[in-house]
């Protein structure tokens, strides 16, 4: 039988990808005052960003309840004996630990292993598409376990923001807090090390910021897949991938607008390239 990948939202993983690859995505919950949505699935990115502009109060999010991920993997054991869970860091959420609670609620035997990514967005997407086409080929839950984790170190991503607000209120700043409390307008650039927020730099100008974007992607000697993401910034982001296509050919760059659960702890214009690769090494 096949092994089942499951992941969450957070993964940002394209409609066509989750299902060409036949993952499970399980969504996280977001919050608007008492209203609560599935992420990407009662409440999609453009209705999100709208809302988020529109409205006075903040959203929040939580993760799926153990029942709903029992739930899931229940029903994908009626198809395979091997599942393996792959969710965002467990230095930024819960969902991790609510993916292993899980296992012991479900009511079909089946073999069910976690993997913590130690990422979020498309690079924790990456390490998910990885283990799905190892499965696809025929791996065993060992042997897919073996490829996510040489993959987790291949993965990274680098983002600049124009407010470092929303992750400060939503308390996953980590070590970015750093850069608040300046008098300066900055354009703060960050990235994720052992799964928590790290400052990566930053610069004065939104256009320096962008590229430094280019430059992260151009350090790659290898790029096995590349993404592009914004929270309703469009037009620079449509800039980004122009100009990284000098390295991937464009119809090769994921291209893709944050998830509402993403949105939520970092407000409107976040511009992310996340990657799959190898940097180029010194001689």
């Amino acid at each position: 039988m096949t092994v089942k990948i499951v992941t969450d939202s957070v993964a940002d993983l394209p409609p066509d990808v989750v299902e060409e690859l036949g993952i499970t995505v399980i969504p996280i919950l977001v919050r608007f005052g008492e209203k609560v949505y599935r992420d990407g699935i009662d409440l999609t990115a453009e209705q999100f960003y709208q809302k988020l502009k529109e409205s006075k109060l903040l959203p929040g999010t939580s993760v799926p309840s153990p029942g709903t991920v029992a739930g899931a993997y229940d029903k994908l054991a009626e198809d395979t004996n091997e599942i393996l869970a792959i969710t965002l860091s467990s230095r930024l959420s819960g969902t991790y630990v609510v993916a292993k609670q899980s296992v012991g609620l479900m009511e079909k035997k089946c073999r069910v292993a976690v993997i913590d990514s130690e990422w979020a967005t498309m690079a924790e997407g990456f390490i998910v598409m990885k283990a799905a086409k190892a499965a696809q080929s025929g791996a065993s839950l060992d042997e897919v376990i073996a490829i996510t984790r040489k993959t987790i170190p291949r993965v990274d991503f680098l983002c600049t923001f124009d407010t470092l607000e929303y992750l400060r209120r939503g308390g996953r700043i980590g070590k970015a807090q750093t850069f608040l409390g300046s008098v300066l307008k900055v354009n703060p650039l960050i990235t994720l090390r052992d799964g928590v927020v790290e400052p990566a730099g930053k610069v004065f100008f939104r256009t320096k910021a962008i590229e430094r974007l280019r430059s992260f992607a151009m350090s790659y000697s290898h790029i096995e897949d590349m993404a592009v993401e914004d929270t309703a910034c469009p037009g620079e982001a449509e800039t980004l991938v122009k100009q990284l296509s000098a390295k991937l050919p464009r119809e090769r760059i994921y291209r893709s607008k944050m998830t509402p659960a993403i949105g939520t702890h970092t407000g409107p214009g976040l511009l992310l390239v996340a990657i799959l690769g190898d940097k180029i090494t010194s001689p």
